[in-house]
């Protein structure tokens, strides 16, 4: 589950510097690749929140899947402008999903 939160993590902060370069197309960049990867990031965590059970998880599972389909709509255009990142940074299905992972993250780490 680490790895997988460390991705749509690290993913972010990449989108968002991204973002701000005022590009029209992402050819030289990695951007196609780090989007691909927090894409399957957001399914492995789905994956693995469905099999928990508990109220949060379910919450975790939506939101997930929510943001993995932002993303993919994202990778599915013929070229991705820094203003498409900024719009899917600004999405509330991705920060929400963001802020998802900060709370499992931070219970994990006082559970032990």
């Amino acid at each position: 589950m680490h790895d997988n939160i460390e991705t749509i993590e690290s993913g972010y902060e990449y989108l968002l510097a991204y973002a701000a370069q005022g590009r029209e197309t992402e050819n030289g960049s990695e951007t196609r690749s780090v989007l691909s990867d927090m894409s399957d990031a957001a399914n492995a965590i789905t994956d693995l929140q469905t099999a928990q059970e508990s109220e949060f998880s379910e919450v975790v599972v939506t939101d997930a899947k929510k943001a993995g389909a932002a993303i993919r709509l994202v990778l599915s255009q013929d070229t991705i402008s820094s203003e498409l990142v900024d719009n899917l940074n600004a999405s509330i299905h991705l920060r929400a999903l963001l802020t998802d992972l900060f709370l499992l993250s931070e219970t994990a780490e006082r559970s032990g």
